[in-house]
């Protein structure tokens, strides 16, 4: 038995909830399909399916499987996606998607080195604070900024940005330093109108029991470049990534606020509609980008 392809098989089955939509998809027979799945069961000597005229239905050892299966399935995709695409010379445009404040501060600066690298790649970079659909709105791949990753496409991790709490000196002369997450209750928020938990700033601290606080907020954007520049004018208390505030921390301009209480971290994320058929220029880019931004990121180096 070709065990790969049995396990394909097995898969298709399972997203296509039935026999014969697998068969059409693998282009096959419905006897095939169902002799793969038979002599899967048989070495793995456990039923993987309830079968009826009716209803098909996963057993608990076939849903232990249908997720390994998914996994290595990738994974072999990802290693031939690797061997094809290197004897391809990466050309074309590439469409990238970007949050607006990372694309300007930590990306833009990286363009003209990647197109030395790759002269036949024409670059097409929009920067949008929004979560778009890449394969609806037409990307090859998007750089995001995320703590959950991505559910519907495959994602590579870059980097990470730590989350902190800062405010000007100014600010925090005039209306004093608060020393728990509760006394920022009496202070001046500046909220970011994308964040995932709203006005609701969650930390850690050093024994890492969860605080929360409903921050009053005396001012919303979408952009972290405004909320920053609010912050730097004094207006109140921001929430932001190292990579928009961290120069501003280390030259004085901002100022750390409950240093010993612990935002979660973000994953900046390199994101692509599958695996299966990467292509050259995507895989380029991507690489290009873990080498730029591996070990300490840009936002956190001192020198």
């Amino acid at each position: 038995m070709d065990r790969l392809r049995a396990l394909e098989v097995f898969v298709e089955v399972v997203k296509r909830d039935g026999f014969a939509r697998a068969a059409e998809a693998l282009d096959t027979s419905p006897a095939n399909v169902t002799r793969y799945i038979s002599d899967l069961e048989a070495h793995l000597q456990t039923r993987l399916l309830n079968r009826s005229s009716r209803k098909m239905s996963l057993t608990s050892s076939g849903e232990a499987l249908f997720e390994r299966a998914k996994s290595i399935l990738d994974d072999v995709a990802e290693a031939e996606a690797i061997v094809s695409s290197a004897a391809l010379q990466p050309h074309g445009v590439l469409r990238i998607n970007a949050p607006l404040s990372f694309g300007v501060l930590h990306l833009a600066p990286l363009w003209a080195r990647f197109m030395r690298l790759y002269p036949e790649v024409q670059l097409d970079v929009a920067l949008i604070d929004r979560v778009v659909d890449i394969v609806e709105e037409g990307y090859d791949m998007a750089v995001r900024i995320s703590r959950a990753g991505s559910a519907s496409n495959v994602a590579r991790k870059l980097a990470t940005s730590q989350n902190v709490l800062c405010a000007s000196p100014e600010y925090i002369q005039r209306r004093g330093m608060p020393q728990t997450p509760a006394e920022l209750l009496q202070h001046d928020g500046i909220g970011y109108s994308y964040a995932a938990t709203a006005d609701e700033w969650h930390m850690l601290d050093a024994a890492g029991q969860p605080h929360s606080v409903k921050m009053p907020c005396v001012m919303h954007t979408n952009n972290g470049d405004t909320a920053r520049a609010a912050a730097l004018g004094g207006l109140g208390v921001i929430w932001q990534p190292t990579f928009l505030v961290g120069a501003d921390l280390r030259a004085g301009r901002l100022q750390r606020v409950l240093p010993d209480y612990r935002m979660p971290d973000m994953d900046v994320l390199a994101v692509y509609p599958s695996r299966r058929h990467l292509s050259a220029k995507v895989r380029v880019m991507i690489d290009f980008l873990v080498q730029e931004l591996s070990g300490t990121p840009p936002w956190d180096r001192t020198a």
